[in-house]
């Protein structure tokens, strides 16, 4: 039996009866916290672009794109060797435009007109993933 109960804030998340997680790797890593939370929030939206607008198309595309932000950058953290790591970073960041490409269709078609803080959490998201690969590609070179 199941129960999805998360507490972010207290840094478990019970998953599965008697199983908790430890996600403090996540809550002492700027993007992993805020992939996380970026993706919870493309969750609950796209529960409201299915269920109350029955747009379940874009609905099924933003939610794969916006949940492989962080899915990539744990990725990356957990990575074997800094290829992988700027590799998976560099997929990270194409799924942030990806995912802002569906936001603005959302936002041109009326849907997002009244939350527009989910394409600025994108934009700052793609700002860090910029750094991040910037920084690791460059880091690349010194080492050679």
């Amino acid at each position: 039996m199941y129960n999805n109960q998360c507490k972010i804030k207290n840094v478990k998340c019970k998953i599965m009866k008697n199983i908790e997680i430890d996600l403090k790797y996540i809550e002492t890593n700027q993007i992993l916290k805020k992939s996380l939370d970026y993706a919870i929030e493309i969750v609950n939206y796209c529960k409201i672009l299915k269920y109350k607008h029955k747009e379940y198309s874009i609905a099924d595309q933003l939610i794969r794109s916006g949940t492989s932000i962080g899915a990539n950058a744990n990725e990356a953290v957990i990575g074997s060797s800094k290829k992988d790591f700027t590799n998976k970073m560099n997929i990270s960041l194409k799924e942030a435009y990806e995912t802002r490409y569906w936001l603005i269709i959302l936002w041109k078609t009326d849907y997002l007109k009244n939350n527009m803080d989910l394409l600025n959490q994108v934009d700052e998201l793609i700002r860090i993933l910029v750094k991040i690969v910037k920084t690791s590609k460059k880091e690349k070179y010194l080492t050679v």
